[in-house]
């Protein structure tokens, strides 16, 4: 649990609004210290926020290893390992979930249903979070509002209820995809491989493809699916 009460952060959040990712990532780093974990997928706004928060020291990073994802992310893993000198925290799955909804539901599950596609979220990637953040009273994410419908009320800085009131940070929840790659660009930030074949959004690999001049960003994701583009991380539960 935080030591800042929740009519805290609501103050927190009203200041915030107007505060730049850099000061608002470097009050984080300041306020929490190892206290405070950055989660990354190794997305390009996560890159964002694991280049400025490397102004301030070390920071922890941590991510989950779905065991699904592609070649391209587990190399920028060794890229960032390198340049930035970051021992990322891997967190994986527990084999027996895994073998037992495989055994039962198959090894690609997630194309028959929404229900069994969010099983395999659960699996893979909810259950792992939850035994990263234990211990921590803030985590840090690259949420932004525009990604999805979902997300458009993101704050800054908010009390994470899912997660035993923690204290969650999106630092760029008011930026564009023009502003991320501008960053990018600008700071020679390294970024997935995929983002140049025409991926917008980054999962695992059998759920993710590049998406169509036109489309939304997040339209590949789950493409088979319709309406709500979350895994329960975030939102229900991503």
């Amino acid at each position: 649990m935080s030591r800042f009460k929740e009519e805290e952060i609501a103050v927190l959040s009203r200041e915030m609004e107007t505060m730049s990712a850099e000061r608002i990532i470097g009050w984080a780093v300041e306020n929490f210290q190892d206290r405070l974990a950055i989660a990354s997928s190794f997305q390009v706004e996560d890159m964002v926020i694991l280049d400025i928060a490397s102004r301030y020291g070390k920071v922890r990073v941590f991510t989950i290893d779905t065991g699904r994802l592609p070649q391209e992310t587990y190399d920028l893993i060794d890229v960032v390992r390198e340049r930035y000198g970051i021992k990322v925290e891997v967190f994986f799955p527990k084999p027996e979930d895994v073998e037992k909804m495989v055994r039962e539901h198959g090894v690609n599950l997630f194309y028959n249903s929404v229900k069994l596609r969010q099983m395999c979220c659960w699996n893979r990637k909810v259950k792992p979070l939850k035994r990263a953040l234990e211990g921590i009273d803030a985590w840090m994410t690259g949420l932004r509002r525009e990604q999805w419908e979902t997300r458009s009320s993101v704050r800054k800085i908010e009390v994470d209820t899912i997660h035993g009131n923690i204290v969650k940070i999106n630092p760029l929840a008011d930026w564009t995809w023009e502003q991320v790659w501008k960053y990018v660009k600008e700071k020679d930030v390294p970024y997935n491989a995929l983002y140049n074949k025409g991926y917008m959004s980054i999962g695992c690999l059998p759920c993710t493809r590049p998406v169509r001049p036109g489309e939304h960003p997040r339209a590949g994701r789950w493409w088979w699916e319709q309406g709500n583009k979350e895994c329960g991380i975030h939102v229900g539960g991503e």
